[in-house]
């Protein structure tokens, strides 16, 4: 079955060069044109990707997102305009798995869109480590989920990639730039502060007092760890 995208964004001309790019590589696609429209179509409808504009009409595009991270998980790409640095930031802080800066090239979306669907779908390279428990955590790569004491805890896709590079890891500390190009995968043009924002949001959810943590730690002037200790 095709995987469904919804491209929500204000502009015809961007709407219609993404649909016709993508639906030449298979994916369907639907459109919103404001973020009101965007809800309710993802609420009334299954979609696999969001490519999600963040000035939109009605309801800006994070408040759509931070409204659909309250019960999905599915992937959310952020656009964002020239300079709109805050708006990158505080998408990623409600839940964006990533932001592309207007003008895009559509190729480059186009990879994106694979490269965080195929990190998305639970393909596991390393069998042995399909599920890893650590303290009262565990963490299940074969359907990307994660418990914390028996409760589930709710990440996105680039979160719950970025703890599988830690706890495959567990030890080693990892720079800004090597969470980039580990993580992100592709040519990533963006900036460190992605990281702390990811790194943030992580520790939030699977640590009971982020101020002290119990897995991911801070190597001041270096980077970050997952605790090796049991």
């Amino acid at each position: 079955m095709a995987k469904r995208i919804l491209l929500v964004d204000d502009e015809p001309l961007i709407v219609k060069g993404l649909k016709y790019t993508l639906e030449q590589e298979g994916f369907e696609t639907d459109s919103a044109a404001d973020g009101e429209e965007a809800l309710t179509k993802f609420f009334s409808g299954h979609f696999d990707f969001i490519l999600l504009d963040v000035m939109l009409p009605k309801i800006d595009g994070i408040t759509v997102c931070q409204r659909i991270r309250e019960h999905s998980n599915v992937p959310i790409i952020m656009l964002t305009a020239k300079g709109e640095q805050i708006d990158k930031i505080l998408g990623l802080e409600y839940g964006a798995d990533d932001y592309m800066t207007k003008p895009f090239n559509i190729l480059e979306v186009k990879a994106r869109i694979k490269t965080i669907m195929r990190r998305a779908s639970g393909n596991v390279q390393n069998e042995a480590r399909k599920v890893v428990r650590v303290h009262d955590m565990e963490i299940n790569a074969i359907n990307r989920s994660v418990t914390l004491g028996g409760k589930e805890v709710r990440l996105t896709a680039k979160e719950f990639d970025l703890l599988q590079v830690f706890v495959n890891n567990r030890g080693k500390v990892f720079s800004r730039e090597a969470l980039l190009e580990t993580v992100w995968k592709y040519d990533y043009t963006g900036d460190a502060r992605t990281v702390d924002v990811h790194i943030r949001r992580l520790r939030e959810k699977i640590e009971r007092n982020p101020a002290q943590p119990e897995f991911i730690f801070t190597k001041w002037g270096v980077g970050y760890y997952f605790t090796d200790k049991d």
